[in-house]
């Protein structure tokens, strides 16, 4: 299933008063490196199509001001209407979080998930 791996860098605004990453900034980066697969993958005209409809994050240890972190993202599990993502944040001293993003399929024009297009399919590699 496709993959990919971005870098970031823990800026001030990342952290919050304890000095390490905030909570928040995983999903941020884990959205930015979806962002980046569907780039490359030809489908980032899905955005506003893919509602989240789930997520989850464990938190294994914390990233402090300055620390370079990579940001690992690929399909985990490819459903009719819906797509699951998985991540790893990576410091310099091992695994950060891990976690997973579920997405579902929607048309604007339609009120509940919709089958994935086939070139979508095609491109992340689901099956029909």
């Amino acid at each position: 299933m496709p993959e990919v791996t971005i870098e970031r860098t823990v800026e001030w605004y990342d952290t919050d008063a304890a000095g390490h990453q905030h909570h928040s900034v995983i999903l941020r980066w884990a959205e930015a490196a979806e962002a980046e697969l569907l780039r490359q993958h030809d489908v980032a005209w899905l955005f506003g199509r893919t509602p989240r409809v789930r997520h989850e994050v464990d938190y294994r240890s914390r990233l402090w001001f300055g620390e370079v972190c990579k940001t690992r993202f690929w399909v985990d599990r490819f459903g009719r209407t819906s797509l699951t993502f998985a991540f790893e944040v990576h410091g310099q001293n091992g695994l950060v979080a891990n976690g997973s993003v579920v997405v579902v399929h929607a048309e604007p024009d339609q009120d509940k998930a919709t089958p994935w297009p086939d070139e979508v399919v095609a491109a992340l590699g689901g099956r029909s």
